[in-house]
């Protein structure tokens, strides 16, 4: 594909890469949302560089960043805006919040109120934000990166399905290997101080930002063209009907998926086939997909649970199943 051929995706991994190592694979998933769209929920523990990757990815592109982060005593009107009333002549005016922009990290989502949480819900589905009965359009595109802390629970609120639901991908980050963690180590040794007038601080990784990105949003937008342009077989959408069918029949499973998780199969897989420097999936796409895509909209019953059944051994279980 044309967009593919002039290195835009293979420049956006080498931005990041010069400032998070390792995490091909988180990357690979940030790109697929931007591309088609879609929404992510990185779920990891604190100091996986899920802050850092967002910042950076916003930064390796020419888009709006900005960073909400959730507490218990957070408004909906933190998040939105509201509107001000103007003491001379008695009037409101909107003020908008940190949600128009580009990309949006909601940081540590769960720590707030569900009242918060669901605040989100008009504007990742329908990209626009109603104040004081005025519909207000979102900037293009507009992606919501959250971020959750899946062991510590105190202070926290779990994500009701309906808001899980609107996550088209659901990553969750794991430690980094031996080499790379010692790879930090040597970058954070090369960093040195950071002046400021008389005094210095020591340099982090956020610093390491040049100021020019190396793409534009106008070609960001030929490339979210060409995933619409990669080809889908009837037999690959017929396996992530059939996957996404057997969640609701199982009997290991009180809750299924929804249609939702068929199209963003589908969508995702698309993004992932040009991210890879294809025109057409493969299902080497459903299976590297499906656990992200799946397995946050489903819920094990509570005597699967009792046995010590695990929602990813029964989706790759499907999975066998379904492509056989």
């Amino acid at each position: 594909m044309e967009s593919t051929k002039h290195g835009f995706v293979p420049a956006i991994q080498q931005r990041i890469a010069q400032v998070v190592v390792g995490q091909e694979i988180v990357v690979e998933r940030l790109l697929i949302a931007l591309f088609t769209g879609g929404h992510i929920l990185l779920e990891g523990l604190p100091g996986l560089a899920k802050t850092l990757l967002a910042n950076t990815l916003a930064n390796s592109i020419e888009l709006q960043f900005k960073r909400v982060q959730f507490t218990i005593d957070l408004l909906p009107s933190d998040i939105l805006g509201s509107e001000v009333l103007n003491p001379r002549d008695q009037t409101f005016t909107v003020q908008k919040g940190p949600i128009f922009t580009h990309l949006l990290l909601a940081d540590e989502i769960n720590r707030a109120a569900p009242k918060v949480q669901s605040a989100l819900l008009e504007a990742m589905q329908e990209r626009k934000v109603t104040i004081g009965g005025q519909g207000l359009p979102l900037p293009a595109p507009f992606l919501v990166i959250a971020t959750q802390n899946p062991v510590e629970q105190s202070g926290t609120f779990e994500l009701p399905e309906a808001q899980l639901d609107r996550f088209m991908l659901c990553h969750r980050l794991h430690y980094p290997k031996r080499e790379e963690e010692e790879d930090i180590l040597k970058r954070m040794l090369r960093m040195g101080l950071k002046r400021e007038k008389e005094g210095a601080i020591p340099q982090t990784a956020f610093d390491s930002f040049s100021e020019e990105s190396p793409a534009t949003l106008s070609e960001l937008t030929e490339v979210m063209e060409d995933v619409q342009k990669v080809h889908v077989s009837d037999v690959f959408l017929k396996h992530c009907v059939d996957l996404v069918g057997q969640t609701r029949e199982h009997p290991d499973l009180e809750l299924g998926a929804s249609p939702r998780a068929s199209m963003a199969l589908v969508q995702a897989a698309r993004a992932r086939a040009l991210i890879h420097r294809r025109e057409y999936v493969v299902p080497e796409d459903l299976f590297a997909l499906a656990e992200d895509v799946i397995l946050h909209r489903v819920r094990l019953t509570y005597t699967a649970q009792a046995q010590g059944k695990r929602g990813r051994d029964l989706i790759d279980k499907l999975l066998m199943e379904v492509t056989s």
